[in-house]
């Protein structure tokens, strides 16, 4: 695993941890079951606070891109069918939010392809 935290960027350091490391889950470049440093080593090779890579790690746990298994460490978590519920059930929560706000589905639609674009800018 190599993480780079560039300090002059516009994203705090916990933001850039929790974001190379969910890339790298994703991509495969970390695979299923790859055992994390722990948050005090990974702190320390990257000149960070502990409560720094903690944010990120909580973070990530709570994407489902990672778990903890108590002593036995963190560990990256598998992806494929976990992710796809949560993204459906906070497509569902979406739905019936904009549904309430009383948005047409072309509306719902144009606000979700702005804020993917936004993101995937970053």
């Amino acid at each position: 695993m190599t993480l780079k935290i560039h300090i002059d960027e516009s994203a705090a350091p916990y933001e850039q941890v929790r974001a190379q490391i969910a890339e790298q889950a994703r991509s495969g470049a970390l695979p299923v079951g790859y055992r994390l440093p722990t948050v005090r080593g990974l702190a320390e090779s990257l000149g960070l606070a502990a409560n720094t890579v903690a944010k990120a790690y909580r973070a990530l746990e709570g994407d489902g891109v990672i778990e903890t298994r108590g002593r036995n460490g963190t560990f990256v978590a598998a992806a494929g069918p976990a992710a796809e519920r949560e993204a459906a059930g906070a497509a569902q929560a979406y739905a019936e939010r904009v549904l309430r706000l009383g948005l047409s589905e072309e509306q719902a639609s144009a606000a979700v392809r702005d804020a993917l674009r936004a993101a995937y800018e970053r």
